[in-house]
């Protein structure tokens, strides 16, 4: 079942020196239950993808459905996770996760309370409930942060580089942490990134887009085998898949498109 189609998708914004073409004719979808990856360089318009999908912003052409039904304007099917955590300093980490569930997902301030503590330990918060935002560290923040997104209550997660601030090894460590609770969630994901390697690692498929007016480049399947772990990354097949999709990244930008 596709859980998200996008047919012949632009969209264009207008700027000093006239349109500003973003996304050009892009066609993809997300299986129910599916890890997909968006992968492309830096300004090609991975978050305004996400912007369309959370109805931020409205296509100028094409199709956008969820579960086989047209994206509306003002429904928001998908729980979406931005680049920075944004967690209120002045909230604990219980009531920071409690707004997701009460703030989208319609609940009450009990409800959503209740909801949150069920979540803590999945995202193994469970012993910082009291703590504040400052008091944790930057990886702790993010799953406090993932945890909040999960609270809303959709199926659907909306990924924007939720660790593209992070150091390597706390960045390492989150995405493992990430393939373990998904393996047993089994959400329908899709990210946005610009790191091959974590693309490989966490997906069952990626999308490569080229340069802005961004389009799909390649569409590739990733057959590693799951659970994956630390050593899923000493795969040769891993170095191959790495390698293609970094082909693909290089071949829009020879082209200057």
């Amino acid at each position: 079942m596709k859980r998200i189609e996008l047919e012949r998708v632009s969209k264009s914004f207008d700027g000093r020196e006239g349109k500003l073409e973003v996304l050009s004719d892009l066609s993809l979808s997300v299986e129910l239950g599916e890890f997909v990856s968006i992968l492309g360089p830096s300004g090609c318009g991975k978050s305004t993808l996400l912007s369309l999908l959370t109805g931020i912003e409205a296509a100028d052409t094409g199709t956008l459905r969820a579960g086989g039904q047209p994206l509306a304007a003002g429904r928001q099917p998908f729980a979406w996770m931005p680049q920075n955590d944004v967690l209120f300093p002045w909230r604990t980490v219980l009531g920071n996760v409690a707004l997701g569930a009460e703030v989208a997902g319609g609940l009450s301030r009990e409800a959503a309370r209740a909801r949150a503590l069920e979540l803590l330990p999945t995202f193994g918060l469970e012993e910082f409930a009291d703590s504040r935002p400052f008091q944790l560290s930057g990886g702790m923040r993010q799953r406090a942060a993932l945890a909040r997104t999960v609270a809303q209550g959709h199926d659907v997660l909306l990924l924007d580089e939720p660790f593209g601030a992070l150091d390597a090894l706390t960045r390492t460590d989150l995405q493992l942490w990430l393939e373990q609770i998904w393996e047993r969630e089994r959400w329908t994901v899709v990210l946005i990134t610009h790191d091959v390697r974590e693309a490989v690692l966490l997906s069952d498929r990626v999308y490569v887009l080229g340069p802005r007016p961004a389009s799909v480049r390649l569409e590739l399947e990733i057959p590693l085998a799951r659970p994956r772990t630390l050593e899923t990354l000493t795969d040769p097949q891993v170095a191959a898949l790495e390698q293609e999709l970094l082909t693909a990244l290089e071949v829009g930008a020879d082209r200057g498109d």
